[in-house]
C-alpha cells in the first residue's frame, strides 16, 4: 500500500517559506497604540492597502514599460493582472465599511497627525494615473529615499502618457500639446483625444487591439472610482464631516476626489459614439 510522503518539516534555520515570504517579519509590524481591540484591525487593514498599492504600482509600471516598445500584450497583461488586484485592494474596506463614530473615536487619537492622504506608494499610484502634484512631495522630505522615488515618478510619464503616445504612434491625431505637455503637472482632458477614442470605438471592427486598450484602461478606472467612493462612504460612516485625520478636509476633500473620473476621455468619448 502505497503513502502519501509526508512533507519535510527539518529545516536547519528558517524554513524555505519564511526565507521567501519573510511572514515573520509581516506578521510583527503591528504595533497598537491604544487598548482597543478595533485598532489591530485598522492597522492591519491599512498595511494590507500599501501592500496592494505596491503591487498595482509595479502592474502599472510594467505596463507603461510595455506600452513604451509597443507591446501591447504585456500591457494588457498587467493591466488585467491589476484589476484583480484592485478588486481586492476595495474589498480591504470591508473590515473597516461599519466602523460607528464611537469605534473610530476610541483609537482615533493614536493616529496623531497620521493620515492615508501621506501614503507614498498611493501617491506613486495617483501619479501614474495622471493625477500630478509637486505638493504632494511636501510631506516626505524627511525621507530622502521615498522622496527621490516621488520626485522621479513626478517627471516620468504617467501610464496614459504612455497610452496617448502610443495612439500617435498608430497614427491617431493626438495632438502635439498633450504629447509635449509639462509631465510635472495634473493632465487635463483634451477634445482632441476625446476624438481619437470616439474614432477607436466608432470602428466596424470591435476587436482591435486598442479597442482591447481602452476597456483594459476603462475597467482600472471603474475601479479606481469604485476605491474612492468606498473610502468616501467608510469615511462618513466613522467621522462625519468632522475634520479628516492629519488635518485634511475629510468627506469634502474625498467628495471632490470621487467625482473625478481617470482617463477622462474614455468616459466622455463613449457619448460620441
Amino acid at each position: 500500500m502505497s503513502h502519501d510522503p509526508a512533507p519535510n518539516l527539518d529545516f536547519a534555520g528558517t524554513t524555505p517559506y519564511e526565507d521567501y515570504v519573510q511572514a515573520d517579519v509581516l506578521t510583527h509590524l503591528q504595533h497598537p497604540l491604544s487598548d482597543d481591540p478595533g485598532e489591530m484591525v485598522f492597522l492591519v487593514t491599512t498595511q494590507v492597502m500599501e501592500l496592494w498599492f505596491t503591487v498595482i504600482v509595479h502592474e502599472w509600471e510594467t505596463a507603461a514599460e510595455a506600452l513604451r516598445q509597443d507591446d501591447l500584450p504585456v500591457a494588457l497583461a498587467a493591466l488585467q493582472r491589476s484589476t484583480y488586484e484592485l478588486e481586492s485592494l476595495n474589498a480591504s474596506w470591508k473590515p473597516l465599511a461599519h466602523l460607528t463614530p464611537a469605534q473610530f473615536n476610541s483609537y482615533r487619537s493614536a493616529l496623531g497627525e497620521g493620515s492615508g492622504f501621506q501614503s507614498a506608494m498611493y501617491r506613486r499610484m495617483e501619479f501614474l494615473l495622471g493625477d500630478k502634484s509637486a505638493s504632494m512631495l511636501v510631506p516626505h522630505r524627511g525621507a530622502p529615499r521615498v522622496h527621490a522615488e516621488l520626485e522621479k515618478a513626478l517627471q516620468e510619464p504617467s501610464l496614459y502618457d504612455e497610452v496617448l503616445r502610443l495612439l500617435a504612434r498608430r497614427g491617431l491625431a493626438v495632438p502635439s500639446a498633450v504629447l509635449e505637455r509639462d509631465l510635472s503637472q495634473r493632465y487635463e482632458p483634451s477634445p482632441q483625444v476625446e476624438k481619437v477614442w470616439a474614432a477607436v470605438y466608432g470602428g466596424a471592427d470591435q476587436d482591435t487591439d486598442l479597442v482591447r486598450l481602452g476597456e483594459a484602461l476603462t475597467d482600472v478606472g471603474e475601479l479606481v472610482w469604485r476605491w474612492r467612493n468606498d473610502h468616501l462612504v467608510a469615511t462618513r460612516r466613522a467621522m462625519g464631516s468632522k475634520v479628516g485625520t492629519g488635518g485634511s478636509a475629510g468627506v469634502a476633500w474625498l467628495e471632490k476626489r470621487a467625482r473625478k473620473n481617470v482617463f477622462p476621455e474614455l468616459w466622455t468619448a463613449r457619448s460620441h459614439v
